[in-house]
């Protein structure tokens, strides 16, 4: 079973009503199976609500934006977090991590909803009121305090509060021959883990998945934890990577590109690199460092790691750094960087496609920041 870290360091946990976050006071019912002998409808839907660094001196929080919410509920066998008017995101153990990027005083509503076997529902809304600061690097600097995450709890479609899809072709730059849809056939939750799913089309076409959380959290500095098990057919090119989230104003490679994780045509290895531009090639052309490391079980889950530092990015797979590269003030990395997910297929790094390919995947667990 997964397990599910929390933050609760200098934080207070505090109930439905306290420090200006409130929820409704009635439960409203969802009956659709009324009728029914086997109704069984949850009851008793108490949500406690943790703001980190919440206390006297601080009602809204420290200015991390970090907020985490426990549901628990009579005859519930699943719960289900909304904010705002966001999708719903399942939550099978009732709890819920969320991450507020919007700098200043932020207000929102979240509803709690229990499900029962019969999925007859009860829910309750939570007000929420947190403060974002924007000097705030969300953490200790100690890289012991989760900061964001997301552990892919449940099934279905994935949780468009942190990520965003993009999609289409047109080979991204290097020759590749899928196009990235927003599919459940490509991107989905199932039994907790986030698939990306690499399909050969009726038509002899590739779809594939690439989701991104540009504009819905970007960070500087930490530890980033990733536990994925990566495609093994070949022709599929997955990454676990980070781009500088002034790439619309500043393009590629001016921005920076850290690849925490990159494998290529040959499965039996995964790759670290960092790209930027320097001033000082000509033509400001791109520079690059990269380091491979074995994968010597390449169908298993492994965990992929980047720390982050000023002045220092490394990497390690299952804890053992292979990867450090030492970072300066010409370098763009003491910015903001956001996450990518993908598996792309062909193209200058993914190799021959196998010509027996139908479908492939890549297998993300959960992701981790620490700061």
């Amino acid at each position: 079973m997964k397990k599910i870290t929390f933050i609760f360091n200098l934080s207070v946990l505090v109930l439905l009503t306290a420090y200006g976050c409130s929820s409704s006071d009635s439960e409203d019912i969802n009956n659709p199976n009324n009728n029914n002998n086997n109704t069984v409808i949850p009851t008793n839907l108490v949500v406690s609500l943790d703001i980190q660094g919440q206390d006297a001196n601080n009602p809204n929080g420290d200015g991390s934006g970090v907020l985490n919410l426990s549901a628990t509920a009579t005859n519930a066998v699943r719960y289900g977090f909304k904010v705002g008017t966001a999708d719903e995101v399942d939550s099978p153990s009732g709890n819920f991590t969320y991450s507020v990027n919007s700098q200043g005083l932020n207000q929102f509503p979240i509803t709690i909803y229990a499900y029962s076997t019969s999925e007859n529902s009860i829910s309750k809304i939570q007000n929420i009121t947190i403060f974002v600061d924007e000097d705030n690097n969300g953490g200790t600097g100690n890289n012991d305090t989760l900061v964001w995450s997301d552990e892919f709890d449940g099934n279905g479609t994935i949780n468009t509060n942190k990520w965003t899809y993009e999609i289409g072709g047109g080979g991204w730059g290097n020759q590749e021959v899928q196009s990235y849809t927003n599919s459940l056939n490509n991107v989905y939750k199932e039994n907790g883990i986030l698939k990306i799913k690499v399909i050969k089309e009726s038509n002899s076409s590739y779809t594939s998945g690439r989701i991104i959380t540009k504009n819905k959290f970007d960070f500087k500095y930490g530890r980033v934890d990733i536990r994925a098990k990566l495609p093994t057919i070949a022709g599929t090119w997955p990454a676990l990577w980070m781009l500088g989230a002034n790439i619309s104003s500043v393009s590629w490679p001016s921005c920076g590109e850290i690849d925490i994780m990159e494998q290529f045509e040959d499965k039996s290895y995964v790759q670290s690199t960092c790209h930027w531009q320097s001033p000082s090639t000509t033509n400001y052309a791109p520079v690059s460092y990269g380091l491979p490391v074995d994968l010597n079980t390449p169908t298993e889950f492994h965990i992929y790691s980047l720390i982050w530092s000023e002045g220092s990015i490394k990497t390690l797979l299952d804890g053992n750094q292979f990867y450090a590269m030492n970072t300066n003030s010409t370098m763009p990395f003491d910015a903001n960087f956001f996450f990518i997910f993908n598996v792309a297929m062909g193209g200058t790094n993914g190799g021959t496609i196998d010509p027996n390919f139908t479908s492939d995947a890549m297998e993300v667990d959960y992701i981790r920041v620490y700061q």
